[in-house]
């Protein structure tokens, strides 16, 4: 693993620029884990959307491997936009892979884990931390809406997260691209590790575990925008009947759904985390990306 740290003006872009080496950023409660794969079409506007949060940030970005100039693309963005940031150039394959090694790096109280191709309001971490607030709380998850959505499809969205965690309070209800956690919840149920769970669905994974140390929160003002891109390779997410097991298995079963039942399913599948990789999108070619730049982007 290769670590840079990179500087701009201005630790971030809502307050006065440092001068010198002087950091005069204000406290800081979050870090922002940034996992990317070829993205050179998305960070623009991700980072862009981080850049205009109104809290402040640390930024860790992830780069596993890619061969599209991502990492340059991110570094002049971060520069651009006013953003300090820490590049990590990840090369163990996979977004679990990915995730660890910036989590080693988290010295916030809280972490949020970011997709390189997800828009985020300007009030994300402001509502995350809300959410986080109580002491109880242990994770957190934002409801999925497309960008210049309406009212009523931000209700709607709302009231079916809120009303699914409602009746199932221990489970997973969204994906990677809107999940935060208090650090210590995290690291304490054993934070992102390949060697337990290498798979896809590793959202649903480390929810599963984290929900052992405090509760997980939705609620109506916590959302994102990710990307929609139509892959043209099999589904990488789980079958019907293995989401119906996923709702209806006890909480204190849940060890051996996920170890002993859903892994062993997956492996046969060989949908791995690295294996994510190699995914084709059917949007590949009109977007000028080749068969070995294909996006990195998350499974929920």
């Amino acid at each position: 693993m290769l670590l840079e740290t990179g500087f701009s003006h201005a630790w971030h872009s809502p307050w006065e620029p440092a001068h010198g080496d002087v950091d005069r950023r204000p406290d800081c409660n979050w870090t922002v884990l940034l996992p990317f794969f070829n993205e050179r079409l998305y960070l623009d506007d991700t980072l862009a959307s981080l850049a205009a949060q109104d809290q402040p940030l640390r930024l860790i970005l992830i780069d596993n491997g890619s061969t599209d100039g991502s990492s340059e693309i991110a570094t002049a963005a971060c520069r651009r936009l006013g953003l300090r940031f820490t590049l990590i150039r990840e090369h163990a394959p996979g977004k679990v892979h990915a995730l660890a090694a910036g989590l080693d790096l988290v010295r916030t109280p809280y972490v949020a884990t970011c997709d390189a191709d997800t828009w985020y309001p300007a009030d994300y971490l402001a509502q995350a931390g809300k959410l986080l607030e109580p002491e109880s709380s242990a994770a957190a998850g934002a409801y999925f809406v497309p960008r210049g959505a309406l009212p009523r499809q931000h209700a709607a969205a709302a009231w079916h997260i809120v009303i699914a965690a409602l009746l199932l309070p221990r489970q997973c209800h969204t994906g990677g691209a809107g999940q935060v956690f208090r650090t210590a919840s995290l690291r304490e149920s054993g934070g992102f590790d390949a060697a337990r769970w290498n798979y896809v669905l590793e959202d649903h994974e480390i929810m599963h575990r984290v929900v052992k140390t405090g509760s997980l929160e939705y609620g109506p003002g916590f959302w994102c925008t990710p990307s929609h891109r139509d892959r043209d390779r099999d589904s990488i997410r789980w079958t019907l009947v293995e989401r119906i097991l996923y709702h209806v298995t006890p909480s204190r079963w849940r060890d051996r759904f996920f170890y002993d039942f859903l892994g062993p399913r997956l492996r046969a599948r060989r949908l791995t985390s690295e294996r994510m990789r190699e995914r084709q999108f059917q949007n590949a070619g009109q977007n000028g990306l080749s068969d070995d730049t294909a996006p990195y982007s998350v499974c929920g």
